[in-house]
């Protein structure tokens, strides 16, 4: 599949992950691990993918300043152009309108996809394939694009967007977005064959998202929109040090997605998994006859259903009578909870930080 110039690719990677707590630590989040021993980080993993249909200059990688180290040994090929250093933490709104100025002033009728640096795909040609047409579609059109999957359970950890009616082969207008429903209104969603999930990976071109963001984000513009002309200049460094930590803290999907009217959403199945949590993890790792997911650590398991255990390599966990719970040891931390309740491990972060100090996260 031929790379096309007018194509980029936004890489978002500056989260902590502390949902993968005490795996996914402050130094070194979830996006710089290779879950599952295939050599290859989360991070690594999605810049190899998208490098296969977009030409390996045109991606760029937005992160925190304090990961710069880590994103130049793990993806070496990269510029140093290519990576844009966050100076503080400001949701993904303020990071994909500095990354749409910043490509507008090297490519000013730029095509870019914009996704999560920790998203798992199995199905790949399938996920390039979907890419490949939708970057198509809103090269044509005045047009934000979202990739939406077909919901398989109840999920209240995901956004939801409810379809309107077919534009085209496979592409239809969104017409609402829902963040997060209780289970209930999940069920009535899944049931209901009209609600699809919200990836989080976007596609648009440059002049559109930027026009999106000046008309329903104008603070948001107001801080970086006067930088034009220090984009992709020696002063633009500087510039987002002045500027981007007075930006709102505010999500593309509620600060542009959910309130656009040229929003669409293109359909597929190509195994996606948002790698968000540790259930997310248990689902698609292989199981013993009794349900339970071991990953690196050597267990004796007695008595126990349905749990997953992972421990540094070399170490043995030896469990009797556990079911549907999480054992998890990193470095100088040991967690051990249910693991079907996983919104209580930010609780755990945050009374450790408290309590504790930064020692531990």
């Amino acid at each position: 599949m031929a790379a096309n110039k007018d194509n980029f690719c936004v890489i978002m990677g500056g989260g902590i992950g502390s949902r993968f707590w005490p795996f996914s630590r402050k130094t070194l989040p979830k996006q710089f691990l290779d879950f599952f021993g295939t050599g290859r980080s989360l991070l690594q993993q999605t810049f190899d993918r998208f490098r296969k249909i977009i030409p390996a200059e045109n991606i760029l990688i937005v992160t925190n300043a304090m990961y710069a180290d880590l994103v130049k040994e793990q993806l070496p090929e990269l510029s140093d152009e290519q990576i844009l250093l966050e100076p503080t933490r400001r949701n993904t709104a303020p990071c994909i309108a500095w990354a749409s100025y910043h490509i507008r002033a090297l490519h000013p009728d730029a095509n870019i996809v914009v996704a999560p640096s920790d998203h798992l795909i199995l199905k790949e040609e399938e996920f390039l394939e979907a890419i490949r047409k939708g970057l198509e579609f809103v090269s044509q059109s005045d047009k934000l694009l979202t990739l939406g999957i077909k919901p398989n359970r109840p999920e209240t950890g995901y956004g939801y967007i409810q379809i309107d009616e077919p534009v085209g082969e496979n592409f239809y207008k969104v017409k609402t977005f829902t963040e997060k429903p209780e289970l209930e209104l999940a069920k009535v969603f899944v049931e209901s064959g009209e609600f699809y999930w919200n990836s989080g990976l976007f596609m648009w071109n440059v002049n559109t998202i930027i026009r999106a963001g000046e008309l329903l984000l104008p603070e948001l513009a107001a801080k970086l929109g006067p930088g034009e002309k220090v984009y992709g200049t020696p002063e633009e460094k500087q510039f987002i040090e002045e500027n981007f930590p007075a930006c709102p803290n505010v999500s593309i999907d509620f600060g542009v997605m959910e309130k656009a009217d040229n929003v669409y959403v293109s359909l597929g199945d190509f195994g996606w998994s948002d790698l968000g949590t540790w259930s997310s993890l248990y689902d698609l790792s292989p199981k013993d006859v009794d349900g339970n997911v071991v990953l690196k650590c050597q267990t004796l398991l007695y008595n126990c259903r349905n749990n997953i255990v992972t421990m540094p390599s070399g170490k043995l966990a030896v469990i009797d009578g556990l079911e549907g719970y999480l054992v998890a040891e990193s470095d100088n931390v040991l967690l051990i909870c249910k693991k079907d309740e996983e919104h209580a491990i930010r609780k755990y972060v945050n009374d450790t930080q408290m309590k504790l100090g930064e020692d531990y996260i």
